[in-house]
C-alpha cells in the first residue's frame, strides 16, 4: 500500500521519520493524529512513537533500524532514548559519521553502510541490528541511507547506481534491487519516504510513475 504525504510542507519525509515492521517514529512537532492514522493504515505498524533526537526533528537522518534494533545519533537526550527503548533496543552510533539514518540502509537480512566506517563501528552495527554488514556506496554517494531504501521484500536505489554497487547491495540485503526516483526525480530515496514490507509513505511531490516504480521495487502488492 502506498500513500503520499508531506511533513509540514516538506516532501522529504524520510529525513524526519523512520519505520520498521512494527513501529514508526515521527518528530514531536508533526501532526501526530493524521500521520499516526496513516502509518497504522499504510505500514500496518503496531505503534507510532513521537519523539526527537538531540532535540532535532531529523529522526530519519539520525536513526537507522530493523526489527532487531536501532542505531541513533550519540548526543540523543536521555528522555528521547527512553522513548525509543520502550519498544526496541537502542545503540548509540559513536563513529564520527554518526547520522545513522543517512549512513546505513538496512533490513532484517543485512546492512549496507558508509564506506569510511571502521571495523569497530561495523561490529557495533552488526551486533545492534543482528545482521551481517558490508561497506558500500550507491551512485557514488557514501551516505547510503539517503540514496537507498530497503525492506524485507525489496530494495530501491538511486538511478545512477552502478551494477557493482547494486550487486553488493543485493548480496548483503538478500533482496532484489531496482532503480527508482521519488519526489519528481530525486534519487535520494531514503530521504523521500518511510517504508516497510507492508507499505510506504512517500513524499507528496512523487509522480504516479514514481509511485508505480516504488511499489514494484519494494514489492508492495
Amino acid at each position: 500500500m502506498l500513500k503520499k504525504y508531506h511533513m509540514q510542507g516538506n516532501s522529504f519525509i524520510g529525513v524526519f521519520s523512520v519505520a520498521n515492521e512494527s513501529f514508526a517514529f515521527i518528530p514531536n512537532n508533526s501532526d501526530v493524529d493524521s500521520l499516526t492514522a496513516i502509518a497504522k493504515d499504510v505500514l500496518k505498524v503496531e505503534e507510532v512513537i513521537k519523539t526527537n533526537i538531540n532535540g532535532s526533528t531529523l529522526i530519519g537522518s539520525f536513526m537507522a533500524m530493523n526489527s532487531n534494533g536501532a542505531l541513533v545519533y550519540p548526543n540523543i537526550h536521555g528522555s528521547e532514548m527512553e522513548a525509543i527503548k520502550k519498544v526496541i533496543p537502542v545503540t548509540k552510533l559513536t563513529d564520527r559519521f554518526n547520522a545513522a539514518g543517512n549512513n546505513i540502509v538496512a533490513n532484517d537480512n543485512g546492512a549496507l553502510v558508509h564506506p569510511s566506517f571502521n571495523d569497530a563501528t561495523l561490529e557495533r552495527i552488526s551486533k545492534a541490528l543482528e545482521v551481517p554488514v558490508a561497506r558500500g556506496t550507491i551512485a557514488g554517494f557514501r551516505t547510503v541511507g539517503s540514496a537507498g531504501m530497503a525492506t524485507n521484500k525489496g530494495a530501491i536505489c538511486h538511478p545512477h547506481a552502478t551494477k557493482e554497487e547494486m550487486d553488493i547491495m543485493r548480496e548483503i540485503l538478500d533482496v532484489e534491487v531496482s532503480y527508482c526516483t521519488a519526489n519528481y526525480g530525486s534519487g535520494l530515496l531514503g530521504a523521500c519516504m518511510m517504508a516497510n514490507s507492508k507499505g510506504a509513505i512517500i513524499g507528496e511531490d512523487s509522480t504516479p510513475i514514481e509511485l508505480g516504480k516504488v511499489e514494484e521495487g519494494l514489492k508492495l502488492y
